[in-house]
C-alpha cells in the first residue's frame, strides 16, 4: 500500500505546536491531535493553571513580550507566499515582506484581518492563511499561537463575506427583539470564524444609540434602550463565546452619542456620570456578567469620567478606576484602531501605545506604523516608564485568553472543518429565518401591501447600490429585483444612486411608466438630499410607491407619508430577500423599531416611538 509521505514542513510545525502546549501544560501534546479541527463545536478549553503561564512569560526576552502586546493588519492572502502588490504594500507600511516575517521580527500576539489587506477571499484560503500564521508563530524561540481577530459585525460592517453565512446585523436583531436569535446568530457567526482561524471576533457591539445623527455607530448598534441593548449584548456574548470565539464588546465606555467619527476625528460625550451609568454602562455591565473575553475601548472623550479630556483609550480613571475597578473586568482590553485620528489628536503615534498600557490596555490594536510603536513601548520599558512586571500582567490576561481558547493544543483548522461548517444550509436557513423576524413595516396607506402578484406583479426598483460591506453582495437594487422575481413577479432594476442626478430621476420616471408598483431603496435620507425628489416624483407618475429604507430606519421621516416604507437596517443579501417575502406577502411583517424616529419638521417631536411596526391584518 503507498502511504503519502509526511513533509518535513509539517512534521516540524506539529511539533512545535506540541512543544508550545507541553511547555504551558508540562504533559506533551499527541502530534495527531494538535492538527485536528472539531467544525462547529467549540473548541475552547477551561483554561491553564496561571502559573504554568507565568512560567511561559519568565522564559520570553523583553522583545518577544513586547510582541506580544500587539495585534497587526498585514497584506496578502497567504502568510509566506502573497502577491507581489501585497508584498510592496507590507515593505511600504511594516517593512517586512510577508505575515510570517512579521511574527518573526515583531512576535506579535496577534494579526487582524480585513478585506482591504485580501486576507479573505475564500474560506479556504482563509483557513490556510490562518494556519501559516500559526506555523510562524509556533517557529519562534517562544513558540506561540496567535490569537487572529476580525470584525465581523455582520450588517454594514463584514469583513468575511459569501459564501460564508452573513447574518443580520446588530439593529436588525434589536428590531427582532429576540435573544434566542441573537445568541443563534452569533453562534453561527462565531462557529464560522473558528473554523478558518479566527478567534476573537470584535463584536458585539455595546454602543447605546441615542443620537440619530450619530455617524460611526447607528445600525452596528441594538438600539436606544440601554436595558433592551444589555439584553441583546449578553445572548451575543454567551452566543460568540459557546462557538470558541473570544467575543468583543465595543466601544467602552460607550460610543453611541457622538456625532462626530472617531476614524476622523476626537468625539466628546457630554453625558454626566449619573447619565453614563443610567445609558451607557448597562450593555457593558452585561457583557461583563456574561463572561466576555475581551473588551475594545474608544476613542473618545467623557469629561465627566476623566477631566483630564484624555481619550478613553489613554484614560487610567476611565479603563483601569471603572473598567477595572468599578466594573470589576480583569479579561482583555484592546484598544480600538490607533490609526485612528480620534486617539491621534492630543499625542504623537510614539506616545499613544505608551499611554496606553499606563492607562490599563492588554492589546495594543493596529497602529498606524508597527516599527515606531512597538520601540516606544520598549524604550519605555527600558527606561524605566514602563515595567516588565505591566507587561507581565498584560501577557498573562492575553495568554489566559488564547489558553481558554484551546490555541496550546490546537492552533490549526482543516479543510474539512470548513466545509463541514462555513455556509452549510442549516445556518443559511437560520439566517433567512432570523432575518424576516426583523423587517420594519413602518408605513402602509391603503393596504398597499402585500404586493400580490396578479394586482402588482410588474415591479420597478430603483435606487441607492452602496457598496456591499463585504464586497461579496448585492448591487441592492439587483437583489431586490431578482427576489421579486423568484417569487413570480416580473421585476426590472435600474441603480439611481445615493445622490441622483435629475437625468437619473427623469430616467426612473420614465422607466415607471406601465410599472404596477415602484420599489425606492433608500440610504440615509437628509433634507437637502435628492432622494427625497426621486420619491416625490415617482409618486407625482400615479404608480404606487413602497421605499425600502435599507440603512438607517430615520429616513421615513424625510419622505412623503404616502405608499408604503420598510426598514431593513441594512444592504447585505439575506435582509434585502426577507425584505421582497414581507413586501410580496411571503412573511409577515415583525420587526419593531429599536430607536425612535423623530419628525424632520420638529426634532423635539417624535414621529414613531420604539416598538412601533405595522403588520398585515
Amino acid at each position: 500500500m503507498h502511504h503519502r509521505a509526511t513533509s518535513r514542513r509539517t512534521l516540524l510545525t506539529v511539533t512545535a505546536a506540541a512543544a508550545a502546549a507541553a511547555a504551558v501544560t508540562g504533559v506533551t501534546t499527541p502530534l495527531a491531535h494538535a492538527g485536528t479541527d472539531s467544525g462547529s463545536d467549540s473548541r475552547s478549553g477551561a483554561g491553564l493553571p496561571d502559573a504554568r503561564l507565568r512560567r511561559l512569560i519568565s522564559g520570553m526576552s523583553l522583545e518577544e513580550k513586547v510582541g506580544q502586546l500587539f495585534v497587526m493588519r498585514v497584506f496578502g492572502h497567504s502568510a509566506t507566499a502573497p502577491d507581489q502588490a501585497d508584498i510592496d504594500a507590507n515593505l511600504a507600511e511594516i517593512g517586512v515582506r510577508t505575515a510570517a516575517e512579521l511574527v518573526d521580527r515583531y512576535h506579535v500576539g496577534g494579526i487582524i484581518y480585513f478585506a482591504w489587506t485580501h486576507n479573505t477571499r475564500d474560506p479556504h484560503q482563509i483557513a490556510e492563511l490562518s494556519n501559516g500564521i500559526q506555523r510562524a508563530g509556533l517557529a519562534q524561540r517562544t513558540p506561540l499561537p496567535l490569537l487572529i481577530s476580525t470584525d465581523q459585525e455582520h450588517g454594514i460592517v463584514c469583513r468575511v463575506g459569501e459564501p460564508a453565512t452573513l447574518l443580520p446585523g446588530a439593529m436588525a436583531l434589536g428590531a427582532g427583539g429576540s435573544h434566542s436569535d441573537a445568541r443563534r446568530a452569533a453562534r453561527i457567526a462565531g462557529a464560522e470564524l473558528a473554523a478558518v482561524g479566527i478567534r476573537q471576533n470584535y463584536a458585539p457591539v455595546a454602543d447605546v444609540n441615542v443620537n440619530p445623527a450619530n455617524p460611526v455607530i447607528g445600525v452596528r448598534s441594538f438600539g436606544s434602550d440601554p436595558q433592551a441593548v444589555a439584553g441583546l449584548v449578553a445572548a451575543q456574548v454567551k452566543g460568540y463565546q459557546r462557538a470558541g470565539v473570544a467575543a468583543t464588546s465595543k466601544h467602552f465606555p460607550g460610543h453611541g452619542d457622538t456625532a462626530v467619527d472617531s476614524h476622523y476625528g476626537l468625539p466628546t460625550i457630554t453625558h454626566t456620570r449619573e447619565q453614563w451609568a443610567e445609558l451607557d454602562a448597562p450593555p457593558f455591565r452585561a457583557a461583563i456578567a456574561a463572561g466576555i473575553d475581551s473588551i475594545m475601548t474608544a476613542h473618545i472623550v467623557v469629561p465627566a469620567l476623566d477631566p483630564s479630556e484624555d481619550p478613553a483609550t489613554l484614560s487610567h480613571p476611565i479603563l483601569t478606576g471603572i473598567l477595572r475597578g468599578q466594573l470589576g473586568y480583569d479579561g482583555v482590553v484592546v484598544t480600538d484602531a490607533l490609526g485612528m485620528e480620534g486617539v491621534r489628536t492630543k499625542y504623537g503615534d510614539a506616545r499613544v501605545p505608551v499611554l496606553a498600557l499606563k492607562a490599563g490596555v492588554d492589546q495594543l490594536l493596529n497602529p498606524p506604523k508597527l516599527d515606531v510603536a512597538w520601540n516606544a513601548v520598549l524604550e519605555a520599558v527600558k527606561g524605566g516608564e514602563l515595567t516588565e512586571a505591566r507587561l507581565d500582567e498584560s501577557i498573562l490576561r492575553i495568554l489566559r485568553l488564547k489558553a481558554k481558547l484551546g490555541l496550546f493544543q490546537e492552533p490549526y483548522v482543516s479543510r474539512a472543518g470548513v466545509d463541514r461548517t462555513v455556509g452549510i444550509p442549516s445556518h443559511l436557513a437560520h439566517a433567512d429565518r432570523i432575518a424576516e423576524e426583523t423587517t420594519t413595516l413602518l408605513l402602509n396607506e391603503g393596504g398597499l401591501l402585500p404586493l400580490a402578484r396578479r394586482s402588482h406583479g410588474n415591479v420597478l426598483v430603483v435606487g441607492a447600490d452602496p457598496a456591499s460591506p463585504s464586497g461579496t453582495t448585492g448591487p441592492p437594487t439587483t437583489t431586490l429585483a431578482t427576489a421579486f422575481t423568484e417569487l413570480g413577479h416580473t421585476a426590472t432594476a435600474l441603480s439611481t444612486g445615493i445622490t441622483p442626478t435629475a437625468a437619473k430621476i427623469d430616467e426612473a420616471v420614465a422607466a415607471a411608466a406601465g410599472k404596477d408598483v415602484v420599489v425606492v431603496g433608500t440610504y440615509n435620507v437628509t433634507a437637502t438630499s435628492p432622494q427625497r425628489t426621486l420619491v416625490s416624483r415617482l409618486a407625482a407618475t400615479g404608480v404606487p410607491v413602497v421605499t425600502v429604507s435599507i440603512r438607517n430606519p430615520y429616513d421615513i421621516a424625510q419622505l412623503a407619508g404616502q405608499g408604503a416604507t420598510v426598514a431593513t437596517y441594512s444592504w447585505t443579501d439575506v435582509e434585502l430577500r426577507a425584505a421582497v417575502r414581507v413586501l410580496a406577502g411571503r412573511a409577515r411583517p415583525r420587526g419593531r423599531l429599536p430607536v425612535p424616529v423623530l419628525r424632520a419638521d420638529d426634532p423635539t417631536r417624535v414621529l414613531h416611538p420604539v416598538g412601533f411596526g405595522l403588520s398585515y391584518r
